[in-house]
């Protein structure tokens, strides 16, 4: 009769000691219970920190509301009183109002201000386009009428947003002579505010959106705006079922998602303002340190494995048959090899005939791109020359040698453009020095004058009062400018009052953007490539945007397209600052 080996029966199945398993199930729990707490622990104080931040932003921007109101409403305080109004008022003489009230909405940034006779009807005001209306079943008007102080209202627009109306009667002793009106602009805080992840909302006393950061909260109340939501998928719902556990109860649901809700007295009329914060900053924070946990306790069970792995090395049966399929394996490894060698050498081939290819393409792109881009200059030295023509003819020699020298400039640009297109498939930089982005700008707008002029469009400029420096090649830079405004041009022909708004500003890199309100860009992802185009044949040949973007690489800077929420296209330009670190732009 045989006896069993007691330590043999400590021995599992799958060759596994005792002491092994239990080494392992505990590092099991010991990584649960740890995760578990660490999970609890710091999703509570990130939450809070995250809560605290949030209220601090909701405290500057309650801040700026306050500044921006308290500066708005004396102004009509002072409007009533200015002697020269009363005097236009009492006269019935408003051929300088207009432009003095133009004159201080520039001091005092307001979003416009009008003044209005007895009768409710507007005659001086910001907006031309407003003289003659009649306001006086308004209740702006009527408001000011009844009282001898500042009246604030809250107007719906037609818009879809909200109006802020300070208005206040102009008095000659108790006689009633007419009605200042201005419009605090609170609109730019949303758009500050979109900056950020956070949902932020403005109520009125009531309870009502009047501000905020999603377009279709206004005019109801936070419960019905936190209520709108996107129609969700299983999928959605599922992967939001399996992510409550690892994050303590929402305030709220915004879109589906988790947030944190802060709140905030605004000093003004019983206002709030509220934000809903994401628990993406939260779970990112957190997954990092459960992550390290979770990698030291891996660590730990690879030890054990490796420890455990050491008892199978001695089994040699295990190994004869294991290397009998390695060698099996080796042998077909073998012909793998020799088969991929076949085809790299075979790609290698392809890959020659393609770079051979791909030369041929430049200098199809090159002889095009000469062409296209010589175009402007060729028109405006047309249009100078006929300028020169007719001057002569009027007997004006003096200036008609101010035209040929500027055609005598434009041919040395010509010059210039043809030597910066060798350089469309290499980087550039050797002729770098530092310019003023704001002179790049007024040199191409002033080449494109004729242009502009003959396409009726009303461009706006907004450029810092400070030079704007950039390390760069005049040329180039006026280049990218040039094809910029040209397809914003191209893109507004079909709008009834077209416009392109030009802004130069200055932050971590000098930032030009260039908005139309034309049709848009249909196709953003095929923007950049060469020969892609939209307009038709004879038109162009979609090079411009392909150089144009090839040339802000060159200079560190990057090229960015998209669509404006409220139509039309907007072409943003990063350069980097002169004195920073450059980086190349890929």
């Amino acid at each position: 009769m045989s006896v069993q080996d007691p330590q043999s029966s400590r021995v599992s199945i799958l060759g596994i000691p005792f002491w092994g398993r239990v080494v392992i199930a505990a590092l099991v729990l010991a990584a649960g219970v740890t995760v578990w707490f660490l999970n609890s622990f710091l999703t509570e104080n990130f939450a809070d920190s995250t809560r605290n931040r949030a209220e601090l932003r909701l405290v500057l921007y309650s801040g700026n509301i306050q500044s921006e109101l308290q500066r708005n409403s004396v102004v009509p305080l002072l409007l009533a009183r200015d002697p020269e109004l009363i005097s236009a008022l009492s006269e019935s003489s408003f051929t300088a109002t207009s432009q003095r009230l133009i004159d201080l909405q520039g001091e005092i940034g307001a979003a416009s201000i009008e003044l209005m006779d007895n009768s409710g009807r507007v005659v001086a005001a910001t907006d031309r386009n407003q003289l003659g209306k009649n306001r006086g079943n308004e209740s702006a008007f009527v408001e000011a009428r009844r009282s001898s102080d500042t009246s604030f209202l809250v107007q719906d627009l037609e818009t879809g947003g909200f109006g802020f109306t300070f208005s206040r009667s102009v008095r000659r002793g108790n006689e009633v002579l007419g009605v200042v009106m201005v419009l605090a602009d609170l609109s730019k805080f949303e758009r500050s505010w979109a900056g950020f992840a956070d949902a932020v909302a403005l109520t009125d006393s009531g309870g009502r959106i009047i501000l905020a950061t999603e377009p279709r909260w206004r005019g109801r109340t936070l419960e019905e705006a936190v209520a709108l939501q996107d129609p969700s998928s299983a999928i959605t719902r599922a992967l939001r079922a399996t992510a409550d556990w690892t994050q303590p109860s929402a305030d709220a649901f915004v879109r589906g998602e988790a947030v944190l809700r802060s709140e905030v007295r605004v000093p003004f009329r019983g206002w709030r303002l509220v934000s809903f914060t994401r628990y993406d900053s939260v779970r990112e924070s957190v997954n990092a340190v459960l992550a390290l946990v979770l990698t030291v306790f891996a660590l730990l069970l690879a030890l054990v494995f490796y420890m455990l792995s050491r008892r199978a090395w001695s089994q040699s049966a295990v190994f004869q048959r294991e290397s009998e399929d390695l060698r099996a394996l080796n042998a077909r490894l073998q012909r793998e090899i020799a088969a991929r060698v076949r085809v790299q050498k075979d790609l290698a081939m392809a890959e020659q005939t393609l770079a051979q290819s791909a030369k041929l393409a430049s200098l199809g792109e090159m002889s095009a791109s000469v062409s296209h881009e010589l175009n402007q200059p060729l028109a405006a030295m047309k249009t100078y020359l006929a300028g020169a023509r007719l001057l002569l003819k009027r007997k004006r020699p003096d200036e008609a040698l101010a035209a040929f020298q500027r055609i005598d400039d434009l041919l040395d640009r010509m010059a210039a453009i043809a030597k910066t297109l060798k350089s469309f498939a290499r980087k550039g930089g050797e002729a770098f020095a530092p310019i003023d982005l704001r002179t790049c700008l007024a040199d191409a707008l002033t080449m494109m004058e004729p242009m502009l002029r003959d396409s009726r469009v009303l461009v706006v400029r907004t450029v810092p009062p400070e030079p704007v420096i950039i390390l760069g090649d005049t040329v180039r830079v006026e280049q990218v400018i040039i094809n910029l405004v040209r397809n914003a041009v191209d893109a507004t022909r079909k709008v009834n009052s077209p416009q392109i708004d030009i802004i130069i500003s200055e932050g971590e890199t000098a930032k030009l953007t260039v908005r139309d309100n034309g049709e848009g860009i249909a196709d953003p992802d095929s923007l950049f490539e060469p020969f892609y185009t939209t307009k038709p044949a004879g038109k162009g040949v979609g090079l411009g945007l392909a150089i144009s973007s090839g040339i802000v690489g060159d200079h560190g800077g990057r090229l960015t397209a998209l669509n404006a929420p409220e139509g039309g296209a907007v072409f943003e330009v990063e350069f980097p600052r002169h004195g920073q670190h450059r980086d190349a732009a890929e």
